[in-house]
């Protein structure tokens, strides 16, 4: 279910569940029918329905022949102005990494306890390569972006063994964490001031990922981006 927040008379409740709504659908790896959407908003059908109808009239949300539900065209063009600095100074420094290691890599940063993917770039001479959407989010501590944004804060009680792993060398790997059969590298983007500001990552298969070989480039990559930011 999608978390409702704390009632408070100063917040519009039609907005709220208008943006909950587009937050379902738009992270959902499958359409989504209106039923389902209904259920993770623990809302009725026919609220639902209005919601969406909205949506769609904004542009935002469409429906497939099937009647399912997906982002729409506008929500595309509002994506793109999200962090649009971070991503102009990332896009040359990701493709670079990702056409070298012929594996997509991306950059991720935190939205509360989540990671959320904001930027991929696929090699473009590769016979295969693994597809990762822009948007994709999972637990911070899931994952090698994830462990590494953790690792940029001050350490906590109960923390995961890797975490300070990647404090010590700048770098994270995980396995089957996000997607199974496939491992990422990580490193933090840090700016100047110490600050992480994002982690910057590639993903390939497990088998072929070769940690010792492909952490190198891809920490001085977010290396690079970070002095960038600066």
């Amino acid at each position: 279910m999608v978390p409702k927040p704390a009632s408070d008379s100063s917040r519009s409740q039609t907005l709220d569940r208008g943006l909950r709504a587009l937050n379902v659908i738009a992270t959902s790896t499958m359409p989504m029918t209106i039923d389902e959407v209904a259920s993770q908003l623990e809302l009725g059908r026919s609220v639902t329905y209005r919601i969406i109808r909205t949506l769609e009239d904004h542009r935002l949300v469409r429906r497939d022949p099937s009647g399912r539900l997906t982002g729409d065209t506008h929500l595309v063009a509002l994506a793109g102005g999200v962090r649009n600095d971070l991503q102009a100074t990332a896009t040359p420094i990701l493709t670079h990494l990702a056409n070298t290691l012929e594996m997509t890599a991306f950059l991720v940063v935190s939205d509360g306890q989540e990671a959320v993917t904001v930027q991929v770039v696929e090699p473009i001479h590769t016979t295969a390569h693994v597809a990762y959407r822009p948007g994709t989010r999972h637990p911070l501590t899931r994952g090698a972006p994830g462990i590494v944004l953790l690792a940029g804060e001050e350490p906590t009680k109960g923390e995961r063994p890797e975490i300070a792993s990647a404090r010590e060398s700048g770098w994270a790997y995980s396995e089957g964490e996000v997607i199974d059969g496939m491992a990422s590298i990580a490193a933090p983007v840090s700016t100047g001031d110490g600050a992480t500001k994002a982690a910057l990552a590639v993903v390939h298969l497990a088998i072929s990922l070769d940690s010792a070989t492909v952490a190198p480039p891809v920490t001085a990559a977010a290396r690079e981006l970070g002095l960038a930011l600066s």
